[in-house]
């Protein structure tokens, strides 16, 4: 693998470790904030988190592409681990998801 080819991989590779990282975080806070019954941040938060997964996913559509066009990647344990990073954040990102609508509906049933 090419020099230029190996740097463009690894930024590709850390860009969605550093993206799935972030959407879980966001996520995170989504459900803290909805704890405390604040209901806009938690939806900004989940926002915040889609557009961290987004960002991840293009670049993730971005590798198929190359591999499907034959520019095949190296894999390497990095790479491995940016995608148990992806995987992870939107599976926390789902659940994120549903407990703040619980929470909202248990603040609704409170009322």
């Amino acid at each position: 693998m090419a020099e230029e080819q190996h740097d463009a991989q690894l930024e590709t590779v850390m860009g969605l470790i550093i993206n799935g990282g972030n959407a879980k975080s966001s996520a995170f806070e989504a459900i803290n904030a909805a704890k405390k019954g604040h209901f806009t941040v938690a939806d900004q938060k989940l926002k915040e988190s889609d557009d961290f997964l987004v960002d991840a996913h293009n670049s993730q559509t971005d590798m198929l592409t190359k591999e499907a066009n034959g520019e095949h990647a190296k894999v390497t344990l990095l790479m491995v681990h940016s995608q148990d990073h992806i995987m992870n954040a939107i599976t926390f990102r789902d659940l994120a998801g549903e407990i703040v609508d619980l929470y909202k509906r248990l603040a609704k049933e409170g009322e």
